[in-house]
């Protein structure tokens, strides 16, 4: 095993394609597909699964993944120190769904290790795209929610890929307003407070289904609802329109700003917010550190 065979594998495993990582590394897609071949009959084990389609990562390749990026990352740092060399841009990404401490953990993250290079990704999105995001390793961690509705669902595909889900914290659903809302002085409002404004939530896609929803009761028929796709335009709308959408009370005025409010919501309902991680795979110290920070915020 060499280090140049780790790199090729990492590209690889980031394309999920021979003939574009070949393309990247700038060298023939036979001699890159040898090299693996190679990698895994020395470490006798099956990196890639092949089929018409494409690659994709084994389960034994998803480990061998994690310890890959640590060894060229500790590679990169001794380069730098003994040879003068410059650092590899750090990689790192996290999806979740529409949290502003999710967003907080990765300014953290980032001030904290005080890095002069690095490349990486906050993916604010789809919940089923979270999955598949932390299923291929497209990111290390994903932020989610469970309840009694979408528990079973959520965590049957889970299993299916092959994630585990660990809980943050649990919280009781508050709506979010714009501060000149006639509701946003209220101690708690109820759905029947609600039922003249308009209803906002983030859209799903193709996987439009209930359970995949980022609020909670969304099954609730409603005269008004407004679906979108980021949260500063659902902020923009919640004021406009005095609209409302229903999470989990935690609001960042230093990321959005002093015009929204978050007003308790009387239901007999729960959110538990927790963060997805791929049960074969290795976090980084920055996946770790990441997931750390989500831990001081749960509990602030």
């Amino acid at each position: 095993m060499t280090l140049q065979q780790l790199k090729y594998f990492v590209c690889v495993a980031k394309h999920q394609s021979m003939s574009h990582a070949a393309k990247e590394l700038f060298i023939s897609q036979p001699t890159l597909s040898n090299s693996m071949k190679e990698l895994e009959t020395e470490m006798g084990i099956t990196i890639f699964i092949r089929n018409n389609k494409g690659i994709t990562l084994s389960s034994d390749g998803m480990g061998f993944l994690g310890y890959a990026r640590q060894v060229l990352e500790q590679t990169s740092l001794l380069e730098e120190k003994y040879l003068g060399k410059k650092v590899k841009k750090v990689q790192f990404s996290v999806s979740t769904q529409h949290y502003s401490f999710a967003v907080n953990a990765f300014v953290d993250l980032l001030k904290d290790f005080e890095m002069d290079s690095y490349d990486v990704q906050l993916r604010e999105t789809r919940t089923y795209e979270i999955i598949e995001d932390v299923k291929n390793l497209t990111s290390e961690v994903g932020v989610l929610y469970c309840n009694g509705f979408n528990r079973q669902i959520i965590h049957k595909l889970l299993k299916e890929s092959d994630l585990e889900f660990y809980p943050l914290f649990l919280a009781r659903p508050h709506v979010f307003l714009g501060k000149e809302n006639p509701l946003a002085g209220c101690k708690k409002v109820t759905l029947h407070d609600l039922e003249r404004y308009p209803y906002l939530s983030f859209e799903q896609g193709n996987y439009n289904a209930f359970y995949f929803s980022e609020e909670i009761l969304s099954t609730l028929p409603r005269e008004k609802t407004i679906k979108v796709s980021d949260r500063a335009t659902l902020f923009n709308l919640l004021i406009g329109l005095n609209g409302y959408t229903i999470s989990t009370g935690i609001i960042s005025e230093e990321l959005n700003g002093p015009n929204i409010v978050s007003v308790p919501l009387e239901v007999e309902e729960e959110i538990e917010v927790g963060y997805i991680r791929n049960k074969n795979a290795v976090l980084s110290k920055f996946g770790i550190y990441y997931i750390e920070k989500l831990k001081e915020y749960s509990v602030l």
